[in-house]
């Protein structure tokens, strides 16, 4: 069964209401970026948007319950962004430069707002209803990245399950922690190392293929 005190209370569908809500949510992001979770209150949250603390606990039982969903718009707006993509045509013709979108598009996703991004997956609660969410939408990146080293004659691993895994992964993991680094100028050479290092994992030999002979 779902957290009901991480579930929002209303799903508002009139324009007026969703604007409420929206506004609600984008002044949340500021708080919780400038303040932090355990100083990101309801009462900071509400007076940031402009609205009575009782026009919050319309939409949300709770902070957390904010939280849930800003983390949830985020990934959600992670996988459309690489979904985009693909559904345009837009990966480049070459493994290189199709690994350097990669992460880049990762890269933008998480550098907007870096101090947000910390709070949502290293402070914020993570409920089964958000974990499921991350799963799903990590499921579809993985896949799109098989698709694309299937695709590519210079991909030299044989299980391409786990080469996808390791690289969606990787690229995930490594620009959480350079985002922290907050070294913006390093941005550009932080992306051709991480590109350069994944590019060398799935042209190197594959470590099975000599037991195998």
């Amino acid at each position: 069964m779902p957290d009901q005190r991480l579930q929002p209370r209303k799903r508002p569908r009139q324009q007026r209401a969703l604007d409420t809500r929206r506004r609600l949510l984008d002044a949340a992001a500021h708080v919780f970026a400038e303040h932090g979770y355990a100083a990101g209150t309801t009462n900071r949250i509400a007076e940031a948007a402009g609205h009575s603390i009782g026009s919050l606990y319309q939409y949300f039982p709770n902070k957390d319950a904010i939280l849930v969903e800003l983390a949830s718009e985020h990934a959600t707006a992670g996988i459309a962004a690489i979904q985009r993509q693909l559904r345009d045509g837009a990966l480049p013709g070459s493994l290189e430069d199709a690994l350097r979108l990669f992460v880049r598009v990762t890269m933008d996703n998480h550098r907007d707002a870096a101090r947000l991004h910390q709070v949502l997956f290293e402070e914020a609660p993570r409920p089964p209803e958000l974990l499921r969410t991350l799963r799903e939408a990590e499921r579809a990146i993985v896949a799109a990245a098989r698709e694309l080293l299937a695709a590519e004659p210079t991909v030299r691993r044989t299980d391409l399950d786990v080469a996808a895994r390791l690289v969606v992964a990787t690229i995930e993991s490594l620009v959480h922690r350079f985002v922290g680094w907050d070294a913006p100028e390093l941005a550009d050479r932080f992306e051709t190392e991480l590109t350069a290092m994944l590019l060398h994992y799935l042209r190197a030999p594959d470590p099975d293929s000599g037991r195998r002979a």
